[in-house]
C-alpha cells in the first residue's frame, strides 16, 4: 500500500534521511521508533505529500506522491499539534474542513466527535480546548471521511490513561472495519498500544 524508493532528504545543509528503502503493507499496523531528531515525522511528512524528497519517491496504492497525485487519495492524518481555527467550536472547525472536500456532511461529523467523546452541540471555541481535547479533535477529523489509511504522529498527546485506552480501543475496532493500514509514532504509548500485534519496527537512524 505504501513504498518509499532510495528517499533521501536535504534541508539546507542538513541531511535528515539517507537512501530510505520500506513496504508497508495493507492490513497491517506499522509504527516507527527512534531517537529525537532521527527523521521520523519528516518521512511521515513524505509520506503524506507535505515535504518532497531531495531524491527517491513515495509511492501510495501505486501512485507516485508529488508526480501522480500532490497527495494520497483516502488518508487521514495528524501531523504534530493539530491545528484549527480558535475562534470557531470544535464542530464548525471540523464542517470547515470537510467543506473543502465536499465528501461528508453533518451526521459524519457528528458521528466522528462523538467517537472521540466529544460533543458536537458543544460551542465552546476550541481556543479554550485542553490539549486533550485538541488532540481529540485532531483525531476526530483524520477519522470523519473513513480512510483507508491512517498516518499519525503522536495521537496521543495529551491524553490521560483512560483516554488513551478509549483511543487505543476507537483506533482497532476501525481497524478491523475501516482501515486498510493504521500508521503511528508515538514514542511514550506505542509498546502499550502494540499489545494487540506491533508489525513493523523502523530504528531512526
Amino acid at each position: 500500500m505504501i513504498r518509499i524508493e532510495n528517499l533521501s532528504l536535504n534541508i539546507k545543509k542538513a541531511k535528515i534521511l539517507e537512501n530510505i528503502n520500506l513496504e508497508f503493507e495493507s492490513g497491517k499496523i506499522h509504527g516507527l521508533i527512534g531517537r529525537n531528531g532521527s527523521g521520523k515525522t519528516m518521512l511521515m511528512k513524505c509520506i503524506c505529500g507535505f515535504v518532497r524528497p531531495t531524491e527517491g519517491r513515495v509511492l501510495v496504492n501505486e501512485k507516485v506522491i508529488g508526480d501522480d497525485v500532490d497527495f494520497p487519495e483516502n488518508i487521514g492524518i495528524i501531523i504534530e499539534t493539530p491545528e484549527f481555527v480558535p475562534y470557531l467550536s470544535g464542530y464548525e472547525n471540523l464542517k470547515m474542513l470537510a467543506g473543502c472536500r465536499k465528501k461528508i456532511g453533518k451526521e459524519q461529523i457528528c458521528e466522528a466527535m462523538e467517537q472521540v467523546e466529544l460533543d458536537w452541540k458543544n460551542k465552546l471555541h476550541v481556543k479554550k480546548y485542553s490539549l486533550g481535547m485538541r488532540q481529540r479533535l485532531g483525531l476526530a477529523q483524520a477519522i470523519m471521511e473513513k480512510p483507508e489509511i491512517l498516518v499519525l504522529d503522536e495521537p496521543f498527546n495529551g491524553l490521560d490513561d483512560d483516554g488513551v485506552s478509549k483511543m487505543r480501543e476507537l483506533l482497532l475496532k476501525k481497524r478491523k472495519k475501516e482501515l486498510q493500514l493504521l500508521f503511528l509514532h508515538t514514542m511514550q504509548r506505542i509498546f502499550r498500544f502494540c499489545v494487540i500485534r506491533f508489525i513493523g519496527c523502523i530504528e531512526g537512524r
